[in-house]
């Protein structure tokens, strides 16, 4: 299914975010789940989660070191909005932390309709769960994470086009003469790509079939106004 822009969704998604985003705040999850990044800028965890929902991503994949983040909550909800999944493969092995994490974090998407839609897959290379998907249509992706630009490559995106999320790219370990993700984007055959940078350490890129593989279709532009 080619991804087609939902307002709808988008706006549903953003709000529900925005409400997310104090309630994390207020309850301090950011240091329940142990999450040792920088604080992400709300903005950008309410817009990831529009994207996703506008953009009516069913297969979500997020790979990161840091556990239960906002923008795990943002995709969350987005795969609310689009009746999708996410699947959360933290690099992290298990420890005496891991229960009380996962009990939290399930309490905080119970409490806001979100249990059922995230499957968390812990200490596993996530190289095995990237292959265990095909047509991903949203990942996000943990620069921290060793190797993350071998998932890049080996990452199975949607034909009809895919959306990928960058983060932490300050924090990545990279050595002399190694490759950067823009090298890797351009061995995706059957696409073509614009990268943005969308916050401080993040960047977004969307791929979409090249001229050789797309079907060109002619969309009517509209408008939607909503009142109180």
């Amino acid at each position: 299914m080619a991804m087609e822009w939902c307002p709808q969704s988008a706006m549903k998604a953003y709000l529900h975010t925005l409400h997310l985003c104090k309630v994390y705040n207020s309850q301090d999850y950011n240091s329940t789940f142990g999450s040792t990044s920088c604080i992400i800028e709300p903005k950008c965890m309410e817009f990831v989660s529009a994207l996703a929902a506008g953009k009516r991503a069913r297969l979500m994949v997020q790979i990161t070191s840091e556990g239960v983040t906002p923008l795990t909550v943002s995709l969350a909800v987005a795969a609310k909005q689009t009746g999708g999944r996410l699947v959360v493969c933290i690099t992290q092995p298990l420890n005496h932390h891991h229960d009380y994490v996962e009990k939290m974090s399930k309490t905080l998407f119970l409490e806001n309709g979100l249990d059922g839609i995230v499957e968390f897959v812990y200490g596993i290379d996530p190289s095995v769960v990237v292959k265990r998907f095909k047509s991903i249509d949203f990942a996000v992706i943990d620069c921290k994470v060793e190797e993350h630009l071998k998932l890049l490559k080996t990452m199975n995106l949607n034909p009809n086009g895919s959306i990928v999320v960058m983060n932490n790219l300050h924090r990545s370990k990279r050595g002399c003469g190694a490759a950067f993700p823009d090298q890797v984007f351009k061995e995706k055959k059957g696409f073509e790509y614009v990268t943005l940078p969308i916050g401080e350490g993040m960047e977004l890129t969307r791929f979409r079939p090249n001229g050789k593989y797309q079907l060109r279709k002619r969309y009517k532009r509209f408008h939607v106004t909503y009142e109180n």
